[in-house]
């Protein structure tokens, strides 16, 4: 059943991926959390990792117990690795500092969706205009870090910590899992290949998989009805109260919770054929499974274009938009009734520099946008406030918007439960009005 017991490491000594210019390539990354209740029930459980198939399954110690409040809700974090272009996605027509600054690859203005006097975004977000219209799709132009970090590593942790200058190794999507309540197993997800990220990081307990399938009991024969080798093992390990045992135990729990995940439909092939599109169709799988997961992460790489980002016609940049734009539309279209819980927001670890390069690409920057999509969004309109491009070839987007203003008021409105200071602490947000009800 186990293919190792280890005790998990911190991100800050694991980097989830090899070289900085092809960082998104490795970092995806997929997890799964064991349920609190069941953690709970077997306090000792500190700091192990168990493999039950390929799925990983991190217990820390047993959480000190939160406010109950936590409603139904589920939020979908999708961080675009190596630092996407923000003004490619979501293109400031309105500003004629862009196309100075990018003769060769500037967006043609007639060719923007969603367009309003400013804004537009990118012809490939044209399966999104749906949502858009709906008003179940926004965009927040000018985010990201208080202080421009150009490296993939420390800008990836710092966006994913979220606690600038803490001492904790705790990541904020692990925080709003400890914001639970007892009786409420609130579960957090990582889905794709490799290393969870650093934002799910921290005391709670977390599982990771790359599809429903690969988190079943090794040797486990999926037709034998009376699960003879789940029955082996319980009796193997009922009577063994050790940390080992109670391992096991979450363990059998976490794959009993994927197999009624698994007895729902796989709609891979509404989906691209890309990892990204892979990805969320096992996450619309595991929400609509509805066993407790509640905060899920994916990555989508690599966006680190520093050369031959490219135009309407071809480059690098046309196939990864369309493959947000079609995996994003797929996906909520995949979540049936269950699409009233679900918000998605995109997320990246810093953006480009305003003006393109010698090899029609664009070099590490600071400024970004991000998309929020789904429930409680108010959407159909472009949210921020714009400071103003230069047309030189070392000018960043300024921030005017801390990212975390953005994730703030989606965890103040979709988990009203939760203490906002507690997931990320030391912070003062500012109103920016993205979601329904602030």
């Amino acid at each position: 059943m186990f293919a190792s017991l280890t005790r998990a490491a911190s991100p800050r000594t694991t980097p989830a991926a090899a070289t900085p210019d092809v960082l998104c390539d490795d970092a995806g990354c997929a997890g799964f959390t064991a349920s609190r209740r069941r953690v709970l029930g077997g306090l000792a459980l500190g700091g192990l990792t168990t493999v039950t198939g390929s799925a990983v399954v991190t217990m820390s110690g047993a959480p000190a117990l939160a406010a109950e409040g936590y409603d139904d809700s589920v939020l979908v974090v999708l961080s675009l690795r190596g630092a996407s272009d923000g003004l490619s996605l979501v293109v400031p027509h309105g500003d004629p500092a862009y196309y100075a600054a990018r003769p060769r690859i500037a967006v043609p203005s007639d060719r923007l969706v969603a367009k309003d006097a400013f804004f537009g975004l990118h012809p490939s977000f044209t399966p999104l205009l749906p949502m858009w219209e709906a008003g179940e799709l926004a965009a927040v132009h000018a985010t990201g870090l208080p202080v421009a970090n150009r490296s993939h590593f420390a800008a990836m942790e710092e966006l994913e910590d979220a606690a600038p200058g803490s001492p904790e190794r705790s990541g904020w999507l692990n925080r709003l899992l400890g914001e639970s309540g007892e009786e409420r197993a609130v579960e957090g997800v990582a889905i794709g290949s490799g290393t969870p990220p650093t934002s799910l990081y921290g005391d709670q307990p977390i599982l990771s998989y790359a599809n429903l399938a690969s988190g079943a009991l090794a040797g486990e024969n999926p037709n034998d009805a009376r699960r003879a080798r789940r029955t082996v093992l319980e009796r193997m390990w009922a009577a063994d109260t050790s940390r080992m045992g109670r391992a096991v135990s979450d363990a059998m729990g976490a794959s009993d919770d994927l197999r009624i995940g698994m007895a729902q439909a796989d709609n891979a092939a509404r989906y691209p054929a890309s990892d990204l599109g892979r990805a969320l169709s096992t996450v619309a799988q595991t929400v609509r499974g509805d066993f407790g997961t509640r905060l899920v992460t994916v990555d989508s790489g690599s966006w680190d274009m520093h050369n031959n980002i490219g135009t309407l016609s071809s480059g690098r940049l046309l196939p990864m938009a369309d493959d947000l734009a079609r995996s994003m539309a797929a996906f909520f279209a995949d979540l049936g009734a269950m699409r009233e819980r679900v918000t998605v927001v995109t997320i990246s670890e810093f953006g480009r520099r305003v003006a393109e390069n010698s090899s029609m690409g664009l070099d590490h920057g600071w400024g970004n946008a991000m998309l929020v999509a789904g429930a409680g969004v108010s959407g159909g309109r472009y949210y921020g406030r714009w400071p103003g491009l230069q047309n030189t070839l070392d000018a960043d987007l300024t921030v005017t918007t801390d990212y975390r203003s953005v994730l703030s008021e989606i965890v103040a409105t979709r988990f009203p439960g939760a203490s906002v200071p507690a997931v990320f602490p030391g912070f003062t947000r500012e109103s920016v009005g993205v979601m329904r009800g602030l």
